[in-house]
C-alpha cells in the first residue's frame, strides 16, 4: 500500500532567495543543492536546500512577490503562538535526533547573533524556536527517535470542541488503505465544494484536461542547467 512517508520539499515563496540561502546555510548549517529557473514559471528561481537526501527546504522567487505585502497577522503569524489566515504556514519545525543536537542548534544559531527562545520539554518533543528573514517563524525539535503515543496525546476535550465524533476518530487514527485499480482513474468532474488550485479558468482546463500521458510528455522537464560529465 503507498503511504506518505515524509516531506520531499517544503515550498516557501521570498523575495531574496540569497538572503534565504546565506541564512539557511550559514546559520542552520543546510546545504544548497538546486538552485535553477523553476519548470513551468516564468519568471521563476527554484533554490532547494537539503535535510536529507529526500528532504528539503525549497525557495521560490518570482519577480511580483516583492510587490505583495507582509501584514503579521494576515500573511504570517510572526510567532509560534501567533495567528495567520487559514491555510498559510504558522510555522515550520525541523527535526534532529538528540537532545544533545537541539542544544548545539541552538548555540550555532546564537552565534550567528539569532536569539533564540528555548529549549522546552513539550512532552513528545523538546524544541527551540527563532526566526528566519522575511518574517519566517521556526522551531528545531527532537523526540529523540520515539513516535508519539495517540492514546496519551489525543484530548477527548478538543476532540469535542473540534467536532469529531467517536466513529471519525477511529478513521482519522487509521485510516482506510488503497490498493492501485488495474485503470487508472479518471480525473473527477470539477466540484466546486472539493480543494481546487486557484487559476483562471482557461488555464485550469489546459493543466487538467489532458489525460495523464499527454500531461506528463508535454510538461516533464529533466534535464539539468548543467551537464555533469560521468
Amino acid at each position: 500500500m503507498a503511504k506518505l512517508n515524509g516531506i520531499h520539499h517544503l515550498a516557501i515563496c521570498t523575495a531574496d532567495i540569497k538572503a534565504q540561502i546565506e541564512f539557511f546555510t550559514d546559520v542552520l548549517g543546510m546545504e544548497l543543492v538546486a538552485l535553477y529557473w523553476m519548470h513551468g514559471v516564468e519568471g521563476a528561481w527554484h533554490g532547494f536546500l537539503k535535510l536529507n537526501d529526500q528532504s528539503s527546504i525549497a525557495f521560490v522567487q518570482t519577480p511580483v512577490i516583492a510587490d505583495i505585502p507582509t501584514e503579521i497577522g494576515k500573511t504570517h503569524a510572526g510567532s509560534p503562538g501567533g495567528a495567520s489566515s487559514p491555510g498559510t504556514t504558522q510555522h515550520i519545525a525541523f527535526n534532529v535526533d538528540t537532545e544533545a543536537e537541539l542544544l548545539t542548534m541552538r548555540d550555532r544559531i546564537r552565534s550567528r547573533s539569532v536569539d533564540v527562545f528555548g529549549h522546552i520539554d513539550h512532552g513528545f518533543c523538546k524544541s527551540i524556536y527563532f526566526a528566519g528573514p522575511e518574517n519566517l517563524t521556526l522551531e528545531v525539535s527532537t523526540s529523540e527517535g520515539a513516535a508519539i503515543d495517540a492514546e496519551a496525546w489525543i484530548d477527548p476535550e478538543v476532540v469535542a470542541l473540534a467536532g469529531i465524533s467517536a466513529e471519525e476518530l477511529r478513521r482519522f487514527k487509521t485510516p482506510a488503505g488503497f490498493t492501485r485499480p488495474a485503470r487508472p482513474v479518471a480525473q473527477p468532474a470539477f466540484e466546486p465544494s472539493r480543494p481546487h488550485m486557484t487559476l483562471p479558468p482557461k488555464v485550469y482546463q489546459a493543466l487538467f484536461g489532458p489525460s495523464d500521458e499527454e500531461t506528463f510528455a508535454r510538461m516533464s522537464e529533466t534535464e539539468p542547467p548543467v551537464k555533469v560529465m560521468a
